[in-house]
C-alpha cells in the first residue's frame, strides 16, 4: 500500500472484532511512532501499550464513558515527557512531535488491517491516575487499535480552494 492509499481510506473507527493484534504487527505500529521526527530529535515522548481489559475500561470512563475504547484489544496512550520545551515558532514540541508519532501509528496499523481512533476526548488527571503517569508528563493522544468490525464511510472534507494559499494568507 502507497502512503496516499493509506491516507485516503484511513478512518476513524469506533467498533472493533474480538481479536488480539499480533505482537509483530503491535511491534510495527511502535516502530513508525519510534521513527517519526521530533524537534532537534529530541524524541521526549513515551507511548503505553494498554492490553488490559480492566485498565481499558478505566480509560473508557476516564475517555468521558466512550464504550469503544474498551472494546478495542490495545489502547496506546502518547505522553510527552518534556513539556516545558517551546519551540523557536512558539509552539509546544511535545503536542506537534506526539501528533506525527500518532499520524505515524495510525497509518501504519491501516496498511496491516488495523483500525485506530485518535481521541482527544478524555480527563487527563484521570488517564495520569490509572496509569500512574507522572505529573510533569502530558497526555497528548489515546488511540485505540483493533481489527475493524464496520466500514465507515469517508466524511466531507473542504476543497483545496477552501483550505490552501499561495505566495499569502
Amino acid at each position: 500500500m502507497d502512503v496516499f492509499t493509506a491516507i485516503s481510506g484511513r478512518r476513524s473507527l469506533r467498533a472493533y472484532r474480538d481479536i488480539d493484534i499480533e505482537e509483530e504487527k503491535l511491534g510495527r505500529i511502535l516502530e513508525a511512532a519510534r521513527l517519526s521526527p521530533s524537534a532537534k530529535n529530541m524524541q521526549d515522548w513515551k507511548f503505553i501499550v494498554v492490553r488490559d481489559s480492566a485498565t481499558r475500561k478505566k480509560l473508557a470512563e476516564a475517555a468521558k464513558g466512550q464504550a469503544f475504547v474498551s472494546e478495542a484489544p490495545v489502547v496506546i496512550v502518547a505522553c510527552g515527557t518534556e513539556p516545558e520545551y517551546v519551540m523557536s515558532c512558539g509552539q509546544h514540541a511535545y503536542t506537534i512531535d506526539l501528533s506525527i508519532a500518532c499520524a505515524y501509528m495510525v497509518l501504519e496499523a491501516y496498511e496491516l488491517g488495523i483500525g485506530s481512533c485518535w481521541l482527544g476526548a478524555f480527563y487527563e488527571d484521570q488517564v495520569k491516575d490509572i496509569l500512574r503517569i507522572p505529573e510533569k508528563v502530558r497526555v497528548v493522544a489515546m488511540i485505540p487499535f483493533g481489527y475493524p468490525a464496520e466500514t465507515v464511510a469517508a466524511r466531507p472534507r473542504k476543497t483545496l480552494g477552501e483550505i490552501v494559499a499561495y505566495e499569502r494568507y
